[in-house]
């Protein structure tokens, strides 16, 4: 395993089972629901099961003997609710257009479209971003463990730790806000089609497909945007590295 997780990785946040238990939460998430508290509820169940693999998944080096502080606690639970709420934002805006609508027809449709086709895909992406900024913030914090091209720690690094979870956000923003857009962009096409317009009630079953098909496939390429074994200049690092009889270049676990 190339990157460094918390010694007490739960079964529920190991790669492997991401896919099986996230697809679910995620197209379900990303359904119009016709009111705020399902919306809620499935954005909930998402944002934490996310805020629980960033936390797991994480370089644990940042944390005193691998374990979870207070101060990391409380920022996984107020992710995770933070995120669940500005989750749903589209549905608020949905309500905000359906009171314009009988005032300003035009506005409200314009207004209720946007929020349920196209807010989701940066609100999706900036949320993923999100949770692992924060949840991860003890990496910036502390530093992370660096390495020489033998493999042996040289020692913790504040630089580094910023640079690893920059990477890891950008990754799981791809995957997420690509999922959101490629089953928007498909619906929108199928749309256009006289099949559909005859039997719309295939829409439903291919949204649903359509993301899970997109997440599962968009999650091999997100986690390898980035190395895991990522690399950090000399220059780049605290004078301490800097004076290492070394090569140029020192090295990172980004985690996961």
């Amino acid at each position: 395993m190339l990157f460094w997780p918390s010694d007490d990785t739960s079964a529920s946040f190991l790669f492997s089972v991401f896919l099986p238990i996230s697809a679910p939460l995620v197209v379900a998430s990303l359904i119009p629901h016709k009111g705020i508290k399902p919306a809620l509820f499935w954005q909930f169940l998402l944002q934490t099961y996310c805020a629980g693999f960033n936390h797991a998944n994480r370089n644990a080096t940042a944390t005193k003997d691998n374990k979870t502080s207070m101060k990391q606690s409380i920022l996984i639970v107020g992710t995770a609710a933070y995120s669940s709420f500005a989750g749903v934002r589209e549905i608020f805006v949905t309500v905000l257009a359906s009171q314009l609508y009988s005032s300003v027809r035009l506005i409200g449709a314009v207004a209720e479209n946007f929020s349920r086709s196209l807010l989701p895909i940066p609100l999706s992406a900036c949320l993923a971003a999100f949770s692992v900024i924060v949840v991860r913030s003890e990496e910036a914090d502390n530093g992370i463990r660096v390495f020489d091209s033998n493999g042996n720690a040289i020692g913790l690094s504040k630089a580094a730790g910023p640079k690893a979870i920059k990477e890891t956000a950008l990754s799981r923003a791809a995957l997420f806000g690509t999922t959101a857009a490629v089953p928007t962009l498909l619906l929108a096409l199928l749309k256009r089609a006289k099949f559909v317009q005859r039997n719309p009630m295939i829409i439903a079953p291919v949204r649903h497909i359509s993301t899970a098909i997109i997440f599962g496939l968009m999650i091999p390429v997100s986690f390898s945007l980035f190395p895991q074994f990522g690399k950090i200049k000399k220059e780049s690092l605290e004078e301490e590295f800097q004076s290492l009889d070394r090569n140029g270049e020192l090295f990172y676990h980004r985690g996961l």
